[in-house]
């Protein structure tokens, strides 16, 4: 009876028109006041905690990371790369459309930024190329989704915290499925670019893609800085998106330079002379390598046991990295007919200019209009993200408080369920709500009513998490609150009918991946366990 109370409360908060976050938080009190025994201070309790929840601060460094990533240049550059890489397939524009998607997933665990960061660039592209504009939207609107199920996920920090699970297990159960959903899509696509006889691009050879990876480089690393971090001890999930924010704005703001104040100041000019450029280059390939040596190689030491030091590491990487800088300027300088010295020493000079308009733009840069702006909208998806969550987990608690997980575990042991039909009812259940609510609220009410049945049933917690989120991803292109599909009509000014109908031939790909992912679980679990063993539930 308690139970159907709440959710009647729940129902009729948002009939009347109110927000998710304020229709939970709201009945939750309601409820605790005049239909519970617990005491009102628990709800201010439960509200202080999600502040000081040690996962769920890594949410607002995800976003701010993904602002970041999304406003500097990263995406056009990946789409690039992807283009080289598989544009030369029939279909090739639109399968290096949900290619780009898939990097930029793993660079700002965000699905709606990343329809946004590959959407305004590929859908015109794609457009300008022959693609029809149905097509193009329903390609990015799918493929966007990969931004919650490709690691870093801000949905898996949600459930991890929700469930008390690893984050670490969480983000590398989703290597897999990522890779197999996107894999489908472009297969997908392939198919119908044969059928429709869909345009390709020219093949440009090796040299485009290796071209297009250098260009995408350093937006890329930032995959391995996060999960290089987390897997090779040196810092918490948590720790890695604090790391993962500051990279990202030295980033877009001092290497890309796509804004700020050096927006439209190169690091070689057009006047350079060719032989400076060609030390520059060398000396730039030389510290690169230097600092991903040091970077990997501090992955690979910070066990506690290791011998190795930071000055040994250096001189290593030293030697290494000077050895790369004069085999690239003899190698190019030869050509001229220049000495190594010439080039060298004339590549210092566009160092020394480089170093005096980063000192001198420093500030201005991580404070001008545009850094200001980013964070600004960072820190409004951060307040919107945090303040449903808040409101999800103490409605959560209140469910806790009147034992309703235990006594739906209870009745549906009694009337049979087995893991396979549990399992259908999560998804069935998650499916419904998906179409409702934001990921993160309705993970945050539904994992601790379901994960107690899942672990009574042999359910492993990791499975689960993956399932609970790949029924998000259909949840966000699905009517009527399909955010992805909110964000697509945006972008396109299309209408959202037809964003729907657009997005609808791919979102049965995507329910075929899932029944995949449901019942195949070595999917979800076979690397994470791997790596780190298995997941052990102690509640």
């Amino acid at each position: 009876m308690e139970a159907l109370i709440l959710f009647a409360l729940v129902l009729g908060l948002l009939f009347i028109g109110l927000p998710v976050g304020v229709a939970l938080g709201l009945s939750s009190i309601l409820f605790i006041t005049f239909f519970s025994t617990d005491s009102l201070s628990s709800v201010a309790i439960s509200l202080f905690g999600v502040g000081t929840h040690y996962t769920l601060l890594a949410i607002p460094f995800f976003i701010i990371a993904s602002s970041f990533m999304s406003t500097g240049g990263v995406a056009k550059r990946l789409i690039n790369f992807a283009i080289a890489s598989v544009g030369h397939f029939r279909g090739g524009l639109a399968m290096a459309s949900v290619l780009a998607c898939m990097m930029f997933a793993a660079l700002s665990g965000s699905s709606p930024a990343t329809v946004v960061a590959i959407g305004t660039i590929a859908i015109a592209g794609m457009r300008q190329v022959g693609y029809s504009k149905e097509f193009a939207s329903g390609v990015i609107a799918n493929a966007g989704t990969l931004g919650i199920l490709i690691p870093p996920s801000i949905v898996m920090v949600v459930y991890a915290a929700s469930t008390d699970v690893s984050v670490g297990r969480m983000f590398l159960a989703g290597v897999i499925p990522g890779l197999i959903a996107g894999g489908m899509l472009m297969l997908a696509i392939y198919v119908v670019a044969r059928i429709k006889n869909l345009p390709a691009e020219e093949w440009k050879g090796f040299g485009t893609i290796v071209r297009g990876g250098k260009d995408a480089f350093w937006g890329l690393f930032l995959i391995v800085i996060i999960m290089g971090g987390i897997y090779g001890g040196a810092f918490t999930p948590t720790e890695a998106a604090v790391v993962a924010a500051v990279y990202s704005i030295i980033v877009a703001l001092f290497i890309y330079r796509d804004m700020g104040p050096l927006k439209n100041t190169p690091w070689v000019l057009e006047s350079d002379a060719p032989h400076a450029k060609v030390g520059f280059s060398g000396s730039v390939y030389g510290v690169s390598l230097f600092l991903v040596w040091m970077i990997l190689s501090f992955f690979a030491t910070s066990d506690p046991d290791s011998t190795v030091t930071a000055g040994e590491r250096a001189i290593w990487g030293a030697v290494v990295s000077i050895a790369l800088t004069i085999f690239y300027t003899v190698k190019r300088s030869h050509a001229m007919h220049e000495s190594f010295a010439h080039c060298f020493v004339a590549g210092l000079a566009i160092w020394k200019r480089n170093f005096v308009t980063l000192i001198t733009a420093f500030f201005p840069s991580l404070f001008g209009e545009e850094s200001r702006k980013t964070m600004l909208e960072g820190t409004k998806t951060t307040v919107m993200l945090m303040f449903i969550i808040a409101n999800a987990l103490l409605f959560a608690h209140t469910l806790s408080a009147e034992r309703i997980p235990q006594h739906v575990t209870e009745w549906m042991l009694d009337v049979g369920f087995t893991w396979w039909s549990f399992l259908i009812a999560v998804n069935i259940l998650l499916l419904i709500g998906g179409q409702f609510m934001e990921p993160s609220g309705l993970l945050v009410i539904v994992a601790p009513v379901v994960f107690p049945i899942a672990m009574e049933l042999g359910i492993d917690p990791i499975h689960l998490g993956i399932i609970m989120v790949v029924n998000m991803e259909i949840g966000m292109i699905t009517p009527p609150i399909g955010l992805n599909l909110f964000v697509t009509s945006g972008i396109t000014g299309m209408s959202l009918s037809r964003v729907v109908k657009a997005a609808a031939p791919f979102v049965a790909v995507l329910f075929v991946f899932l029944i995949l992912v449901t019942y195949v679980p070595a999917i979800s679990t076979w690397l994470p366990y791997s790596i780190m063993g298995p997941e052990l539930v102690t509640k």
